[in-house]
């Protein structure tokens, strides 16, 4: 999975993304876990990918409970049509 490559433009700002969707004119806040995952998606990831990414940065955080909170933020950015079709 990747991010949408048009309409879509994103700044660094105090270790987060602030995201503006230009379609919808609507913006994003993206911080901790999700900035950790958004440059992955810039590049084209896999779940298990964003996952183990999640886990190595927090020695404390379980597999499972990262991949549920990796499901819920790609489920937000899906909702928000800021993904790539498959």
């Amino acid at each position: 999975m990747t991010l949408r490559s048009e309409d879509l433009a994103w700044q660094v700002v105090d270790g987060g993304y602030v995201v503006l969707d230009l379609r919808s004119s609507r913006y994003l806040d993206v911080n901790g876990t999700g900035a950790l995952l958004w440059p992955l998606l810039e590049r084209g990831c896999e779940e298990d990918d964003l996952v183990a990414a999640l886990t190595a940065a927090h020695d404390d955080v379980p597999e499972d409970v990262a991949r549920r909170d990796v499901r819920a933020f790609v489920a937000e950015l899906e909702a928000r049509a800021l993904l790539a079709p498959a």
